[in-house]
């Protein structure tokens, strides 16, 4: 049984009925291949998010726990992967704010390479398909730099740029999952993006075209 309704050519659209029931009876199989199919993705994001990779294999788990208990409240008439990035978002969100408040460094480990199986397994996406077009000629050194700057952005900023411009999502998912506007997504994706070049050009000593 497919996870995704069998449309030939398109984008995943809606959960399956049938694996949506499977899902609600608790279905351990079912429940296994929902993780296979998206836990790169839900780890690259949180890994992004709080930049240490030993947080982000345990948020990871944390993410599909809530999955699993809150299956019922997905009414299946969006794409289940959005309402999964929402409980990822919002559980990192609440442990960003914990690790604040114990004065530590969510991004103290943000080394400027991506996670394990991150790009090129992520539904067919390629590397330069997931970076921003202006960071593509910029090099190793110059994508560390960008990584670090992402990691010490607002959080409010820095999960607008990862859900956008590196996750890909529409104006309307990111709004989905962070529970704003597409008027606001787009204005605040602006602000991230200028606040982004500026602080990578100031270390870069030169402007990024």
């Amino acid at each position: 049984m497919s996870i995704q309704d069998d449309v030939p050519g398109e984008e995943e659209r809606k959960v399956s009925p049938r694996f949506l029931e499977r899902l609600r009876r608790r279905d351990e199989q079912a429940f296994n291949e929902l993780v296979l199919t998206y836990e790169t993705q839900v780890y690259r994001l949180v890994w992004r998010m709080l930049g240490s990779r030993e947080e982000a294999e345990d948020m990871t788990q944390e993410v599909f726990v809530q999955v699993f208990r809150s299956i019922e409240t997905f009414r299946g008439d969006s794409k289940i992967s959005t309402w999964i990035y929402r409980i990822a978002m919002n559980l990192t969100r609440n442990r960003a704010k914990y690790l604040s408040r114990r004065h530590q460094k969510s991004h103290s480990e943000l080394d400027g390479t991506e996670p394990k199986e991150s790009h090129n397994q992520a539904e067919g996406r390629t590397t330069g398909e997931t970076r921003r077009p202006d960071w593509d000629a910029m090099g190793n050194e110059a994508e560390r730099i960008v990584l670090q700057c992402l990691g010490e952005m607002e959080g409010e900023f820095r999960e607008i740029l990862i859900l956008r411009d590196v996750e890909q999502l529409t104006y309307e998912e990111v709004g989905s999952i962070t529970g704003l506007a597409p008027g606001t997504v787009k204005s605040r994706l602006h602000r991230a993006r200028s606040l982004l070049k500026s602080q990578v050009e100031e270390r870069l000593g030169g402007k990024v075209s």
